[in-house]
């Protein structure tokens, strides 16, 4: 006999989509048991055996909901103690080994009496990664609050398009035209890519970019160097390529040639135009840096180019390819939640005694 509650639950736990196999199936064993079904038609209704049916129908009986599921299964009880998994851990947390710089798990196995498939489940368990390390660096900028809230602000909350455009620029300089000694091997089933550790330079070109944050289209030029003369050319490119009619907003880094005098003076004579500037070391905050390292990833490193032609053709090319179906960034970080995290690791620096 099933109370309304237990009926309940069960039609849940044998109908909900989620429930995995096992859980859906002992749910219809008790039902149908309950209406009324003999053990035989329930392991025909289900194809299972008479034991299994009458395991499930028992153990309702006796405990009820909570006697569905698995038993604890008997196996070898656990050897290593909670005392030496925190020993682990402060170990790997605060302590290195001798003449090395991070554990791996065989210095860490022979130091703390373990095997190595135990320290490798204790790392995976509290997420430490010793053998990897990740760069950083704070800006000093003491208007960093202030930048970061003015070009946040753009990227959440951008003008109208029918005012103003939003440009994020800046230039990947020194892009070097790489050329293999020997050809690529291509991809083969089984095999990946292969291509010669060794190269021959062919110079190098600078590629001058200014990404639209509203529909992911990009303006770019190649030119030899990254001087301000070069901007300044790249600059009209833009002038020339955006209506009169528009408001232009530019994201800029402190690179000296964004702030050269005969650059100020060009910005000068052109009042539409409103630089916004990042802060010092904070050139993560310009989305045309995503876009350089997109372009490096699909388009530049792997490849081999003869000539600076070459070089700057395939540059064209991904250009054309990303304007004809341009896909914009979308900026999801908020200027508290950038502003929080930075503070949280001033933090830490603080009372590592840095």
């Amino acid at each position: 006999m099933l109370s309304a509650e237990e009926t309940a639950k069960l039609t849940t736990m044998a109908r909900r989509p989620k429930s995995d196999q096992r859980t859906a199936l002992q749910a219809g064993i008790v039902l149908d048991c309950a209406s009324g079904l003999s053990n035989t038609a329930v392991a025909e209704r289900y194809e299972v055996t008479l034991a299994t049916v009458g395991k499930w129908r028992q153990r309702f009986v006796t405990q009820r909901l909570a006697g569905l599921g698995d038993a604890p299964r008997p196996g070898q009880p656990r050897k290593i103690t909670d005392a030496k998994i925190e020993a682990v851990v402060t170990r790997t947390l605060e302590k290195k080994p001798v003449g090395a710089t991070h554990w791996s798990t065989r210095s860490m196995a022979k130091a703390s009496g373990l095997t190595q498939n135990a320290i490798v489940r204790i790392w995976r368990a509290f997420g430490l990664k010793p053998h990897l390390q990740e760069n950083f660096k704070l800006s000093a900028d003491p208007f960093f609050v202030e930048k970061v809230r003015d070009i946040v602000g753009l990227y959440l909350n951008p003008p109208e398009k029918t005012r103003a455009i939003v440009l994020c620029v800046d230039e990947k300089s020194q892009i070097q035209a790489l050329d293999r000694s020997q050809p690529i091997l291509p991809l083969r089933p089984g095999q990946v890519e292969r291509r010669t550790h060794d190269y021959f330079r062919h110079g190098t070109t600078s590629l001058f970019a200014a990404l639209d944050i509203a529909t992911g289209k990009v303006i770019g030029r190649c030119h030899p160097r990254h001087r301000h003369q070069e901007f300044l050319r790249f600059l009209q490119q833009i002038e020339d390529a955006v209506p009169a009619a528009l408001e232009i907003h530019l994201v800029l880094d402190n690179y000296g040639t964004h702030k050269a005098p005969k650059v100020a003076a060009w910005f000068k004579r052109r009042p539409r135009y409103h630089l916004h500037f990042t802060p010092t070391s904070g050139s993560w905050l310009n989305q045309v840096e995503r876009w350089f390292a997109r372009i490096t990833e699909q388009r530049l490193r792997r490849s081999a180019f003869h000539s600076i032609a070459d070089l700057e053709k395939a540059i064209r090319q991904y250009l054309e390819t990303n304007n004809r179906n341009p896909t914009p960034f979308v900026w999801t970080a908020s200027a508290d939640l950038i502003l929080g995290r930075v503070e949280t690791l001033c933090s830490r620096i603080d009372r590592s005694g840095h």
